[in-house]
Parts: structure tokens; sequence; C-alpha cells
């Protein structure tokens, strides 16, 4: 591709739902993709660290018995209604 090709880049991302690798020299240098893309792409990226932060919870003996927790919870909740 030629430089300065913006406008068709965004709409090869945008309408062909693509990436596309910019590469300087042969190498791979930037990515581009549509924005709603990036968006998915983080929150699945978030959602799996949410997990796997919970995973090493588990793991770890971090955890508690789920009664407990909503017992927790209620109380929280009452503490705010008064």
């Amino acid at each position: 591709m030629r430089k300065n090709q913006y406008h068709e880049i965004s709409k090869q991302c945008r309408e062909d739902n693509t990436v596309v690798i910019i590469t300087v020299n042969g190498r791979g240098d930037t990515v581009s993709l549509a924005y709603e893309e990036y968006k998915r792409m983080k929150a699945r990226i978030e959602l799996l660290e949410t997990l796997a932060e919970a995973e090493s919870d588990v793991n770890n003996g971090k955890v508690a018995p789920v009664r407990e927790t909503f017992d927790d919870l209620r109380n929280m909740l009452q503490e705010d209604l008064i």
C-alpha cells in the first residue's frame, strides 16, 4: 500500500471488519481495526482478566461461602436503607 491511505484503511476495517497490519521495512509496526471491534476485544480481555483473578482467588482459598456473601450483601443494603 502507498503511504497516506488512511481513508482506505479505515473503510476496509469498518466495512470488512478486518484487521490491517501496517509494516515498516517488512516488519509489523501498527495495527488498525474498527473501533467497535476494538471495544469488543477490550471487553473480552477485561473479562478474561477478571476470570483469571477469580480463579487465582479460588486456588488460593480466598473465597467465602455463598450464604455468607449474600448475608453480607443484605446487611450492607439494609445499612444503606437506614
